[in-house]
């Protein structure tokens, strides 16, 4: 249906547009001061998840956006460290304004006429506080990360120069300096496997859907008119430049109905805030990425937080399946870990989902194994990676993590019946791993030992899969040692998969070791 004609959002109204939610009012951000509106993109699927998670650590009643992977939720400014901590969101932005139903114009021209105009009647002042906080946050933060890797340093120059310690000391540090080793090298080597694509936040969204989902940068076409300068007046333009903040404009669009393209708006739109605040654009060094977020008639203008996703804080050995730490604690959530549960991951893969679960849930101990070398290796450094992180914190006293990981083979678990209380794992696809011809008879053997090791009555198991058809099957199969509780719909790497929750029956299952 075609939008209706007239002022768009902001035209014909006072500076800001009608008051909706999320946009920002009064006096600055700060200790007494009003709450700032911070949005959120978390994995597809578990938004719900991500908004308890907000609404449990920060005492905020979120929203959950029309568009899918967002979340929305007011905060104090004073409290912004915490939101940076939470384990379920990937990037983060505070919102200058929120319109619900913003009326397009028909005609190219006029609805984008209107985005240029809607700059100067943005309330801009509280949010760009926010980020001038966020700002010096990130660097007191990395100033305690120079410092922990000073104090470290001087450790290991006490104990070569031949300060008395402990030998199991000295052994474990010359492990973690391993580690570390060889963290660097895998992780120059898988650098281009986990780098984020140029272009601002990704996008969440269901991509199912037929709209015309597209992403861009505001392209450099804002270029100043170049008349010839003396040397003098380069030094000085060279001098002004230093001061003057750098910026791009990310614009994610979904929807069919938009008369321009997410280039066209980024580039019109940019042009307006560069000539409302006198910013320099720069797509890739730049200080400030202002966002536009546009889901049919929604849009959402905000100024990013984050530089790179929070889902990149556990791994730094990558394997051709690494699971997203955001998506491995929305699985572990769904199952209600309790203190003292065994939880295990019989194919761990690079240990996405056993590190972020002895992150989270240290009162849990979690077992994870795989049936490859290479992919254990890989876990295995990961785990030591995290240790040498929890060594450089200071306030960290913990000696280790409740977690072992070991090579096994998925359908013969050294484990006794019963012994576990949780299973979560990512299983092959039957893409970059395995085949789906092989799932037929992997996922009913699977199911079976899984169901072998699971306490009766009050285990359960939450397992992801994009192998929908055969899982169902193998489901079928075992309906009566495994009842499915709920399912979840996930978008992982462009693949539509699904997260089920099953809980153990009582009946007891059968003693078998092999499916082959």
């Amino acid at each position: 249906m075609a939008e209706a004609e007239g002022a768009a959002a902001g035209g014909g109204e006072e500076p800001g547009g009608p008051a909706p939610h999320g946009a920002q009012s009064g006096p600055g951000p700060g200790p007494g001061g009003p709450a700032v509106v911070i949005g959120a993109t978390v994995p597809t699927g578990f938004e719900l998840t991500a908004a308890e998670e907000v609404k449990e650590k920060l005492g905020s009643r979120p929203a959950v956006s029309k568009d899918r992977g967002k979340i929305y939720f007011e905060v104090a400014a004073e409290n912004l460290s915490q939101v940076h901590r939470l384990r379920s969101v990937d990037n983060l932005f505070v919102v200058v304004q929120e319109f619900k139903d913003y009326q397009f114009k028909e005609n190219k021209e006029d609805a984008l006429k209107d985005l240029e105009d809607l700059v100067k009647k943005l309330p801009w002042t509280n949010p760009l506080k926010v980020w001038e906080l966020n700002n010096s946050l990130k660097k007191k933060k990395t100033k305690r990360k120079k410092h922990n890797l000073q104090s470290t340093a001087s450790k290991e120059k006490l104990n070569e120069d031949g300060e008395e310690e402990k030998t199991d000391q000295k052994d474990a540090s010359k492990q973690l300096q391993d580690c570390a080793q060889n963290a660097a090298d895998t992780e120059s080597a898988s650098g281009q496997e986990t780098e984020r694509a140029e272009g601002g936040l990704p996008q969440n969204g269901d991509d199912d859907d037929d709209d015309d989902n597209e992403q861009s940068d505001a392209k450099d076409e804002l270029r100043a008119s170049s008349g010839s300068e003396t040397k003098a007046e380069d030094g000085k333009k060279g001098e002004e430049d230093a001061k003057v903040l750098k910026f791009r404009v990310t614009c994610n669009r979904a929807g069919d109905k938009h008369s321009f393209t997410s280039n066209d708006a980024a580039r019109d739109f940019g042009g307006a805030v560069q000539e409302h605040f006198q910013w320099k654009a720069d797509m890739t060094n730049f200080d400030v990425e202002v966002l536009l977020n546009i889901h049919n008639n929604e849009v959402v203008v905000g100024i990013a937080l984050t530089e790179e996703s929070l889902h990149r804080r556990n791994i730094t050995h990558f394997g051709p399946t690494t699971l997203r730490s955001t998506l491995a604690y929305g699985m572990l959530r769904l199952c209600d870990p309790q203190p003292t549960d065994i939880i295990i991951d019989p194919m761990c893969g690079t240990g996405a989902i056993p590190i972020e679960g002895a992150s989270e849930w240290p009162s849990c101990y979690h077992i994870a194994g795989d049936n490859n070398p290479q992919a254990v290796k890989r876990a295995a450094n990961n785990i030591c990676s995290l240790l040498k992180k929890n060594e450089n914190k200071e306030s960290s006293t913990s000696l280790g993590v409740p977690l072992d990981i070991i090579q096994w083979d998925i359908c013969n678990l050294p484990l006794r019946t019963g012994s576990v209380d949780i299973i979560v794992t990512d299983m092959p696809f039957g893409k970059r791993i395995g085949s789906k011809k092989k799932n037929w008879d992997l996922y009913p053997a699977c199911l079976m030992e899984m169901g072998r090791i699971c306490r009766p009555g009050t285990g359960r198991a939450v397992l992801l899969t994009q192998d929908k058809k055969c899982f169902a099957k193998a489901l079928s199969r075992m309906g009566h040692i495994w009842r499915k509780g709920q399912t979840v719909w996930v978008n992982v790497g462009g693949l539509h998969a699904a997260v089920y929750l099953l809980k153990r029956t009582w009946e007891r299952a059968e003693e078998k070791r092999s499916f082959w």
